[in-house]
C-alpha cells in the first residue's frame, strides 16, 4: 500500500476516533479497540495477525502501565482518605505565613498532584480552599484557580499519571528521566500559575448561585465540630510517602546515567529505583504509617485500598486501549509512513508532538487519550530516531505539555473547576482555559530549551 493511503488511513482513523468519543459519546475504551480493528482491516494486515496484534498491543502497555497506575492510586486513596491533604496544606500555610495563602495552596497541591489524581486532588483541596478564603473573604476563584492548574500540569506529566505512563511504554521512555524533567519544570509552573491566575483575577467574576450557595453554607457549627474531631496525619508522614519514591526512582536513573553497565552499585540502585519497586515501598510505608495512625483495622485498609481500583480500572482500560492503537498503528505500516514523512518536512519532532497532542486534547478533552494516542503515531519515529534517553524523556514531556492546554467544555476537568469555583461556562473559558494555555505553552518552552541544550 502506498504512503499517501496509508497516511489517508491513519488521518481517517484519528477523525473516526474523535468523532465516536465526542460527537456520538461512545467510551474512549471502546472506540479506540473498534477503530484499531478497523485500521488492520483497511491496511490489507492478515486476518490470522490482527487479535494477536490486538493482544501484543494490550499486553505490552498494560505490562508496564496497570500496575503503576493501580500503586499509584492506592497511595493517593490512603492519603486522601486519612485528612493529609488537610494536614500537608495547612502546614504549608503555617510556613508562609497567612500573607501567602494563595502560595501555599499551590505547592501543596503541587505535591499532593504527585501521587493523587487531578479531580480526586483538586476535590480533596475544595475544602482548604474554601475555608482560606471564606477567612480572607475573597472569591474561591482567588486561591482555587491556580491550585488547579498546578495540579493539572503534574497530572499530564509526572508518573505515575497514566497518560504520561502510557506514553513512555509506547516511546520506550525512561520513567525517571521523565520524573525528574516533568516535576523540574513543574516548580516554576507553580510560579508562573500564581501570577497569570492573579492577572485573570484583576476583575471580579460572578459566582454560580448554586456554589454561592454551598460557599456560604461552608463552615458550619456541626462541619467544623466533625472536621476538628478528625485525626490526620503528620505532614512530615505526608511529605515521606511522597518524596521516598520519587527519591529512589531519581537514585536509579542517576546511578544508570553515571555508572558503567556491569557495575553492581549501578544494577541495585535501577532496581531499588524501578518504579513499580518504589511504588510498592511507598504503599507498604502507607499501610503500616497512616493504618496505625489512623487506628484503621487491617480490614478498614484493604477496603480504603479497594476503593482506589474501580475508578483506576477504567483509566488502565483506556490506557491499554491506547497500546492496542499505537501497536496497530505500528504493524500496519502507517507508522512508518508518517514517520517517512515526518523525515521529509523537516519540522522539529518535539514541536510536531507537542501540536498534535494539544490538538487532539482540544478535539476530544482527554488528557490521557491525547498523549497516548500522539505517542502511537510518533512511536516510530521517536524509538526509531537515534536519541538518547534524555531526548525520548523530553519528547514524552513536550507531549504531555500539549494536551495540557485548551481544556474547555468537552474535558470534564473543566466542569469540575469551574463547578466548585463558581465560574459560569464563559468565564471559565475566560480563566480556566486561559490559563491551562498559558501553562502548557510555558511548559513547553521549559521543554524546548532543555531539548536545545542536550542536542
Amino acid at each position: 500500500m502506498s504512503t499517501l493511503a496509508l497516511l489517508g488511513i491513519g488521518a481517517g482513523s484519528i477523525a473516526l476516533l474523535l468523532l465516536l468519543i465526542v460527537r456520538w459519546k461512545v467510551h474512549a475504551f471502546v472506540a479506540m479497540m473498534l477503530v484499531s480493528l478497523l485500521v488492520a482491516l483497511a491496511t490489507g494486515m492478515p486476518t490470522g495477525d490482527i487479535i494477536g496484534t490486538l493482544v501484543a498491543g494490550m499486553g505490552g502497555t498494560l505490562g508496564s502501565v496497570a500496575i503503576l497506575v493501580a500503586l499509584g492510586a492506592m497511595l493517593g486513596r490512603m492519603i486522601e482518605v486519612s485528612g493529609g491533604a488537610a494536614s500537608l496544606a495547612n502546614r504549608f500555610t503555617q510556613l508562609l505565613g497567612p500573607n501567602r495563602v494563595p502560595m501555599a495552596l499551590t505547592a501543596s497541591a503541587l505535591v499532593l498532584a504527585i501521587p493523587v489524581f487531578f479531580d480526586v486532588g483538586f476535590i480533596i483541596l475544595v475544602p482548604i480552599v474554601y475555608g482560606f478564603c471564606k477567612a480572607a473573604g475573597v472569591n474561591p476563584v482567588k486561591f482555587g484557580l491556580p491550585v488547579a492548574g498546578i495540579m493539572l500540569a503534574t497530572h499530564v506529566v509526572v508518573p505515575p499519571h497514566p497518560g504520561i505512563v502510557g506514553g513512555a511504554a509506547i516511546v520506550q521512555g525512561d520513567i525517571g528521566w521523565i520524573t525528574l524533567i516533568g516535576l523540574g519544570i513543574c516548580i516554576p509552573l507553580a510560579v508562573l500559575a500564581q501570577y497569570v491566575s492573579g492577572w485573570l483575577n484583576r476583575k471580579g467574576y460572578a459566582m454560580l448561585p448554586a456554589t454561592a450557595e454551598q460557599f456560604a453554607a461552608f463552615g458550619s457549627s456541626e462541619e467544623s465540630a466533625a472536621s476538628a474531631k478528625r485525626q490526620t496525619p503528620g505532614v512530615g508522614t505526608v511529605l515521606a510517602l511522597i518524596l521516598i519514591p520519587l527519591l529512589l526512582i531519581m537514585g536509579g536513573t542517576t546511578g544508570a546515567t553515571v555508572l558503567p553497565k556491569g557495575d553492581a552499585l549501578r544494577n541495585l540502585l535501577g532496581f531499588i529505583g524501578s518504579p513499580i519497586f518504589a511504588l510498592m515501598v511507598a504503599v507498604g510505608l502507607a499501610m503500616f504509617l497512616l493504618g496505625r495512625q489512623q487506628g484503621w483495622s487491617r480490614d478498614r485498609t484493604n477496603a480504603v485500598m479497594e476503593s482506589a481500583l474501580p475508578p483506576a480500572a477504567t483509566v488502565i482500560l483506556v490506557t491499554g486501549a491506547g497500546g492496542v492503537f499505537a501497536k496497530v498503528l505500528t504493524a500496519s505500516g502507517i507508522g512508518v509512513a508518517l514517520s517517512q514523512s515526518l523525515a521529509a518536512t523537516q519540522l522539529p519532532l518535539i514541536l510536531l508532538a507537542f501540536c498534535m497532542a494539544l490538538a487532539l486534547r482540544a478535539a476530544q478533552g482527554s488528557a490521557t487519550v491525547a498523549i497516548i494516542t500522539t505517542c502511537g503515531l510518533l512511536s516510530d519515529a521517536i524509538t526509531g530516531g537515534g536519541y538518547s534517553p534524555v531526548q525520548v524523556a523530553l519528547l514524552t514531556v513536550a507531549t504531555g505539555f500539549g494536551a495540557l492546554g485548551l481544556s474547555h467544555v468537552n474535558d470534564s476537568g473543566f466542569w469540575i473547576v469551574t463547578r466548585y469555583l463558581g465560574l459560569s461556562v464563559g468565564d471559565g473559558l475566560r480563566t480556566w482555559t486561559v490559563l491551562t494555555t498559558v501553562l502548557g505553552l510555558a511548559g513547553f518552552a521549559f521543554t524546548a530549551l532543555l531539548w536545545v541544550a542536550v542536542a
